[in-house]
């Protein structure tokens, strides 16, 4: 879709709207750390969006037949990273949705080639205390059964950054209301997908306002 048939959708049309029509029927999905949000921010996005919301993890665990916990345990995590590959590829591999990623799931290079062609990616950004606060007392989150959880999350974030510091757009992920979250959500797609950016100074405007340039570049 040329930008010139995009401003001509989206003339007079909510922001919501002209983001759907923009997307051209690429999915979004949403990136980041365990207790960042994805999953409660993804569904209020879907609803604003009109989109279906679809969990990942759900989807893995209803494929596995067992829960995430129990794949972990029973086969370790790379045959966990292996499904949990499949699934998302069939996931994007279909109708537009709103998805919401595993923690790890973008560290697969073929991973992020799949998002990178079939969606646009969003990066919930969360402090180690925000995320150790959210998930401290859940047991449903094996990378974090270690005698030191806070020092777990250190290393995870450490290590994850780099990959999710490539999605398209990053919001701060911290302790608002969920809606003003996705406010923000909104906001960026609506500049990254409808406003276009033709000059340097706009390019660097949006790489402020939390634009990245996206998963595409890694490869």
């Amino acid at each position: 879709m040329t930008s010139e048939t995009v401003s001509a959708a989206n003339a007079g049309a909510s922001p919501e709207a002209a983001i759907v029509a923009a997307l051209g029927g690429r999915s979004l999905v949403l990136v980041g750390m365990m207790g960042a949000g994805k999953s409660s921010i993804g569904r209020r996005l879907a609803t604003r969006l009109a989109m279906p919301f679809v969990d990942a993890d759900t989807e893995i665990e209803l494929a596995a037949g067992m829960s995430i916990p129990e794949i972990f345990e029973a086969h370790g995590e790379p045959h966990f990273r292996d499904g949990e590959a499949r699934v998302i590829a069939r996931l994007l591999g279909g109708a537009p949705i709103v998805l919401a990623t595993g923690g790890g799931a973008v560290l697969r290079e073929e991973t992020r080639a799949r998002i990178a062609e079939r969606a646009i990616s969003i990066w919930l950004k969360a402090d180690a205390d925000v995320i150790l606060r959210r998930v401290k007392r859940r047991t449903d989150r094996p990378l974090l059964h270690t005698p030191d959880p806070a020092a777990t999350i250190g290393r995870l974030i450490a290590e994850r950054e780099p990959v999710y510091q490539l999605a398209d757009i990053t919001i701060a992920s911290r302790d608002v209301p969920h809606d003003r979250i996705v406010d923000e959500c909104i906001d960026l797609l609506h500049r990254r997908l409808c406003r276009g950016a033709t000059d340097e100074p706009q390019r660097s405007a949006s790489r402020e306002a939390g634009l990245n340039q996206g998963f595409g570049t890694s490869r």
